[in-house]
Parts: structure tokens; sequence; C-alpha cells
């Protein structure tokens, strides 16, 4: 499963490590995402969704 927001598309991005004595080493920067039950076309379905696009409403929780 891609660690991926199905709303927005946001993915994990690439960044740096950097020590105090500046060794640098490679890191992801992972999206914080959630699965949530929202409806969808009138149906009820598991997504799996950044926390921006929740906070943001563009997605209807299921009751």
């Amino acid at each position: 499963m891609a660690k991926m927001c199905e709303i927005c598309g946001k993915k994990p991005m690439v960044g740096s490590n950097i020590s105090h004595a500046h060794n640098v080493t490679k890191r992801r920067f992972e999206p914080n995402l959630q699965r949530v039950r929202t409806v969808r076309g009138g149906r009820v379905v598991k997504m799996m969704v950044c926390t921006s696009c929740i906070r943001s409403g563009q997605v209807v929780k299921a009751p």
C-alpha cells in the first residue's frame, strides 16, 4: 500500500538529517495519514487520508 493521500496525493518527501558535525544522511518525511470511514458516492468507503484534508473539510466522515 502506497503511503499517499487518496484525496490530495500527498506522498513522502526526501530530505536530510544534519548532525552538529554536519554529517548528512538521507531521511523521509512521511505524510500524516489516517484510515477514515468516508461517504463517497452514497457509499461508505475506508480511505487513507492526510490530516490536512480531514481538517479542511474535504472528507465527509461516515456516521
